[in-house]
């Protein structure tokens, strides 16, 4: 392996999501030097910062810091656009988790932004760099299953454990911008586009359900108090990729029945994978005149978490290549769920405005972050 100089990395959000980023960012990628964390609130800085033996700075320190070279973007999803334009301002890379921002003009923004400063603006979710989708995409270019013809998405589960209802903190799922087609719909439409390529069209109906609640969590300082849903949260829509392939998504957060799963149907069988927020979920092929059967694991990565879309994009500030996370491809997806939401209102359906690329796939054959090299 050639040597290389790690990449200064810090992170700006230090709630919920930002224990798993600092964990795998610092103890399992070795082409990441993560300094610092911040917060709107400096105790939390201060906890993540004791945690995991790093400094708490403010927002100010990590974009002053010339040394730093990217930025995880870890804050609430109506905050995004805001600290990804500040981190980008400063001639630094920038990792938003999902989504990158609430409006296709904001994400529109950044794109120009980051191109007129010549950095990276890239984003979550990047589990279709495990184990399990990029065994998928493996399989899927082999041809085993032939022609893909047509796909279909389920995503069922729950957002009312009590959890969502203890502070402003947990009500993320609530807000604009964090809905479940939003949120954990952002996996699925993210696994499609790395398997299928880019969507030309969109449509379908999207719902907010029982728009008025309370706080149900007696521990919560706002209990009993109104909470309002203030976003989409009961989905259906189809997905016309530009390759022809036809695709049926159901996203809702309004059952307590869980259900979650992809499949990608060819002309000589069937691809069927389990949950795409996973790394390492088993994948399944089905033949058409066999019986269902478990594909061996072409790729590693099957235990890795919320970090690997950090580590690629600094292979590639070092390599001089495009990161595998990019910013197109978050904005595709974006535009791709807000246009489902949009088909319903208009009732017409939606031509996507945004295209991307399909991110190149992995090498088979790795199965640990430092087998990560820096031509990949």
């Amino acid at each position: 392996m050639k040597p290389f100089k790690p990449v200064k990395t810090a992170l700006i959000g230090s709630g919920m999501i930002s224990g798993q980023y600092l964990k795998y960012c610092i103890e399992e990628m070795n082409v990441l030097d993560v300094v610092g964390c911040s917060d709107i609130i400096p105790e939390r800085a201060q906890k993540r910062a004791e945690e995991f033996g790093i400094r708490q700075m403010t927002n100010e320190e990590i974009l002053n810091d010339d040394s730093i070279e990217i930025v995880i973007n870890t804050t609430y999803p109506e905050a995004h656009y805001e600290v990804a334009k500040a981190i980008l301002q400063s001639g630094k890379h920038a990792y938003t988790e999902k989504m990158i921002t609430r409006t296709l003009k904001e994400a529109d923004e950044l794109m120009e932004l980051a191109a007129q400063k010549k950095v990276y603006q890239c984003g979550a979710p990047d589990t279709f760099l495990g184990a399990s989708l990029q065994t998928a995409r493996f399989m899927l270019d082999s041809g085993i299953i032939g022609t893909p013809v047509a796909a279909r998405a389920v995503l069922i589960r729950s957002y009312h454990h009590e959890r969502f209802y203890t502070g402003e903190e947990k009500r993320f799922a609530f807000c604009p911008g964090g809905g479940i087609i939003f949120d954990m719909g952002s996996y699925y439409l993210t696994a499609l586009v790395f398997l299928l390529g880019a969507i030309r069209r969109v449509c379908g109906f999207a719902q907010i359900r029982d728009a008025k609640r309370v706080y149900q969590n007696p521990h919560s300082p706002h209990y009993q108090e109104e909470m309002l849903v203030e976003s989409w949260n009961n989905v259906a829509g189809t997905l016309e990729f530009e390759n022809g392939v036809l695709c049926s998504l159901l996203t809702s957060s309004e059952s307590g029945a869980f259900e979650h799963g992809l499949v990608i149907y060819g002309t000589e069988g069937k691809l069927i994978l389990a949950d795409p927020n996973n790394f390492g979920d088993p994948v399944y092929i089905q033949l058409k005149s066999g019986e269902k059967q478990q594909v061996p694991m072409t790729h590693g990565l099957a235990n890795a978490a919320r970090g690997l879309g950090v580590a690629d994009l600094a292979y590639a500030v070092r390599n001089h290549r495009a990161p595998r996370a990019s910013g197109e491809m978050t904005r595709h997806v974006l535009e791709a769920a807000l246009g489902i939401c949009e088909s319903s209102k208009t009732g017409a359906i939606y031509s996507m405005l945004t295209r991307c690329q399909r991110p190149e796939p992995f090498r088979p054959g790795y199965t640990e972050y430092q087998e990560l090299v820096m031509d990949l």
